[in-house]
């Protein structure tokens, strides 16, 4: 029997994390250690957006993007050379079909991408593919398309959301750096919703109150997670880890499903 992948939801932070000895990345390496190989990841990130239509990445041999500013020189040496998969990127575009799909034929990978599979792969050697976020559509619109790309997982495909339940860096003071209530508070109230498996909420964020609205700010980071939250079944178990709380930022990375191997 084929190993039915599961769905990762992982809480990136800093891009530092991908050469950095902490146990957040500890936590990613000691997942992937965990699944059976997959045959190409699908990586949906923080760190891609577009407006109109989605854009996966088609590129054969895609870069590696240094997307940030005042870190060290040895983070803007990081290379990650994993392969595309352009036959990917077109399967992607089938299934989210009739919404239109862009193939981008040089997109790269973004530090949302490859400052967690770093950890996972270390070779280099799984493909990679990512599907931007859509900023033209609603809510909605992204936890279905998750849903929608819920076939992959039985074509040894691992689905990787990137981001953040928590990010907000406009409303913390790092000068005294201390969390602000909200963050651990909201972080707390949506992992209650993904255990109780009640997306309604979750999808509709601007319903749950101020500590939402600070949590989840410019929304970019958190819209990952309701790609995670479409692609998994409603009776499949929910793993939490990496759960850390501070300053604007949330961790908290999730898996959905078990792995069943061969």
């Amino acid at each position: 029997m084929t190993a039915r992948m599961p769905v990762l939801f992982l809480g990136h932070g800093s891009p530092m994390n991908a050469i950095e000895d902490n146990a957040w990345r500890r936590g990613w390496a000691s997942v992937a250690a965990s699944l059976p190989r997959p045959r190409a990841v699908l990586c949906i990130s923080a760190h891609w957006e577009t407006s109109g239509a989605a854009a996966v990445s088609a590129a054969e041999r895609p870069v590696t993007i240094h997307d940030f500013g005042g870190f060290p020189q040895a983070l803007f040496d990081v290379q990650y050379g994993a392969p595309g998969d352009p036959a990917l990127a077109g399967r992607v575009g089938d299934l989210l079909a009739p919404d239109a799909v862009v193939q981008h034929p040089t997109r790269g990978l973004d530090h949302g991408a490859w400052s967690v599979l770093l950890p996972m792969y270390p070779e280099a050697d799984v493909p990679i593919v990512q599907l931007s976020l859509d900023r033209s559509k609603p809510n909605a619109w992204h936890h279905a398309a998750g849903a929608r790309l819920a076939p992959l997982r039985d074509e040894r495909v691992l689905i990787v959301a990137s981001g953040d339940i928590v990010h907000n860096l406009r409303d913390v003071n790092f000068r005294s750096g201390a969390t602000p209530d909200w963050a651990p508070r909201f972080n707390e109230t949506a992992k209650q919703l993904v255990e109780a498996r009640d997306h309604g909420p979750l999808i509709d964020w601007e319903t749950l109150g101020a500590d939402a609205h600070a949590a989840i700010n410019s929304a970019e980071h958190y819209l990952p997670l309701l790609y995670a939250l479409g692609a998994a079944d409603p009776d499949e178990p929910v793993s939490v880890f990496n759960d850390d709380v501070f300053a604007g930022i949330s961790m908290t990375s999730l898996q959905f499903g078990q792995a069943r191997h061969p």
